[in-house]
């Protein structure tokens, strides 16, 4: 049998361009697939991630910290007495200057900012001179030679989560610790 071009079982070749066509790309099930794995990463990552309220009882026991090393530095460098006074009732943390024995404002705009987050609780303040204190108001003091005592200070965030703050007199150091740390001198 010949095979011509007019024969039944002769078929021109039809050749299709394929530079318009995108060369490539990714199927329904390869996306699945990969919004799969990375909800299974999240739902691993997630959990260890820290929440919103111990990232801001962490912040604020940080900015008490720097505060009292603040106070502590001002005090010293200008031969000043300062006051750190602590409201337990409504968790206000102030500073103010002393200039004659009588309490005066400071005009410095590191101490008119906001020291502790909101949610975040003043649990209870230890001197040695005043034992633990729970309720009411404290003051811890700061001479020329820097902070006069050794000073524990608890906050509390809104899931019964703690951190302590311990400030040391004479060396100045201020350490920063995670939950409700009974501290000696």
């Amino acid at each position: 049998m010949t095979i011509t071009q007019n024969s039944k079982l002769f078929r021109p070749v039809v050749w299709v361009k394929t530079q318009n066509c995108l060369p490539g790309g990714f199927t329904l099930i390869e996306l699945v697939v990969v919004l799969a794995i990375l909800a299974m990463v999240a739902l691993l990552v997630f959990p260890r991630l820290p929440s919103t309220d111990a990232a801001r009882l962490r912040g604020s026991a940080r900015t008490l910290a720097a505060t009292i090393r603040y106070v502590e530095d001002k005090a010293v460098t200008t031969k000043s007495a300062y006051r750190l006074r602590v409201n337990l009732s409504d968790t206000r943390l102030t500073v103010v200057k002393i200039v004659d024995g009588e309490e005066g404002t400071d005009s410095d705009p590191f101490f008119s900012r906001q020291i502790l987050s909101d949610g975040i609780n003043v649990e209870d303040v230890t001197i040695p001179r005043l034992g633990k204190v729970a309720s009411g108001e404290v003051s811890v003091n700061f001479g020329p030679g820097g902070l006069e005592d050794f000073t524990v200070i608890h906050l509390k965030g809104s899931r019964d989560s703690h951190f302590t703050v311990t400030a040391y007199p004479q060396n100045g150091k201020v350490k920063v610790e995670e939950g409700y740390q009974e501290v000696g001198q």
